[in-house]
């Protein structure tokens, strides 16, 4: 089978983790939504499971924060920052097809409460740079 180039959005309003393929966007209120970027689950295969830490959890930056099962294989989710979960996306792990069709909205993965922001806020790019890191690794990629 042909080799299917990337094709999708990168919003403008989130910042994006390079490494783990994950966006952050802060809320008014100090929390942060987190999820998986287009681009990442296009390299993980169409996603068929979910699952978030439980409610609570602290997790470190670069560390599990849940998991994620496509077509291909079962891997941890990453965070791309350090925080504290205060949920986890249950509409999307009843219905992962969330995450598939709707990254950036219904899709998302975690809410939480960071707690490292100041010190980790640096390893975090903004869309401009994502879209080029994606072109750089997916060069036919076509991105809305």
């Amino acid at each position: 089978m042909a080799h299917q180039p990337f094709h999708g959005s990168i919003p403008d309003d989130r910042l994006y983790c390079p490494r783990h393929d994950m966006w952050v966007q802060a809320q008014a209120d100090g929390e942060v939504l987190i999820g998986a970027s287009s681009f990442g689950i296009f390299l993980a295969g169409q996603l068929i499971a979910f699952t978030a830490k439980p409610r609570g959890a602290e997790v470190a930056i670069d560390r599990g924060m849940g998991t994620v099962e496509s077509r291909k294989t079962v891997v941890a989710v990453h965070a791309p920052i350090s925080f504290i979960l205060l949920e986890g996306n249950e509409a999307a792990e009843e219905q992962p097809r969330l995450l598939n069709l709707d990254p950036y909205g219904a899709g998302w993965m975690a809410r939480a409460q960071p707690t490292r922001w100041a010190e980790e806020l640096a390893g975090l790019v903004d869309a401009a740079a994502y879209r080029r890191h994606v072109l750089q690794l997916e060069p036919e990629a076509r991105l809305d």
